[in-house]
């Protein structure tokens, strides 16, 4: 890659800045739910008493925000760092959303930008005290998930992944990605693993069975949770009302992480 892995090392925030632990939600494959499955687990951790933010790494597909209501301009200075919005949980978020003067405007940037918006995301949001900071990557194994893998003090990578073959063929590319950086895998959540008949409680698999427990076998890691289709999730969304969700398999996720 051009660069001595080994000479980089993780920026510990400036000024006030105390977050324990920070974790990247991370799929290589487009489509299978990362934002919904990174929003849902801010809103478990923030249910279960920790401090936690959003760090919105899609800088080109940013999505954060709408899930959580926020609008373009809700956020503050100090002067020197931008402080970022609350949700009602308390959650922080920073998103380049939130920066722009509408939420449909393109963000038309080459890989140095979009690398240069994450340190700034890092170093420059007033993010103060947080137990955990989870980092939204877009898909790819691109310049913004090596950014964040490379010189964010990560405790570890969430993989997300959907049964369909070519998602987890796209997603096991991203786990050698961590791999390759020394960067630890906390475990896989295969998102849209079935769909339950809401007349006769049959399982039913719209992509195929869930392929999880396989790729677990295969690749060493945890599997952190097998989630269904839920229609309520993307009408929340949508809403802005992700906080409203009751989302039971969330709380016990968090409880392995």
């Amino acid at each position: 890659m051009g660069e001595d892995l080994a000479s980089i090392k993780p920026k510990i925030p400036k000024g006030e800045n105390k977050v324990k632990n920070v974790l990247a939600i991370m799929s290589g494959k487009g489509g299978v739910g990362k934002s919904s499955v990174t929003s849902l687990l801010a809103v478990a951790f923030a249910r279960k008493g920790f401090k936690v933010g959003i760090l919105d790494g899609d800088i080109t597909g940013p999505s954060i925000p709408k899930m959580f209501g926020l609008k373009p301009g809700q956020f503050g200075s100090d002067g020197e760092k931008i402080i970022p919005p609350e949700t009602g949980l308390g959650i922080k978020i920073m998103s380049i959303n939130l920066l722009l003067k509408s939420e449909e405007e393109a963000v038309i940037w080459r890989g140095p930008l979009l690398s240069g918006a994450i340190k700034q995301f890092w170093e420059d949001v007033l993010w103060g005290e947080l137990d955990y900071l989870l980092v939204d990557l877009p898909p790819g194994t691109g310049d913004v998930p090596l950014t964040v893998l490379q010189t964010l003090p990560l405790k570890g990578v969430v993989i997300v992944s959907s049964p369909q073959d070519l998602a987890v063929m796209v997603v096991k590319k991203a786990m050698k990605l961590a791999k390759n950086l020394d960067v630890p895998i906390l475990g896989l959540i295969e998102n849209m693993a079935y769909l339950k008949c809401p007349h006769c409680g049959e399982l039913l698999y719209p992509f195929k069975k869930p392929q999880g427990e396989e790729i677990c076998r295969e690749t060493g890691i945890r599997l952190l949770g097998t989630l269904p289709i839920v229609p309520e999730y993307a009408e929340y969304a949508d809403r802005g009302l992700i906080e409203k969700l009751e989302s039971p398999e969330f709380l016990e996720i968090v409880n392995k992480l």
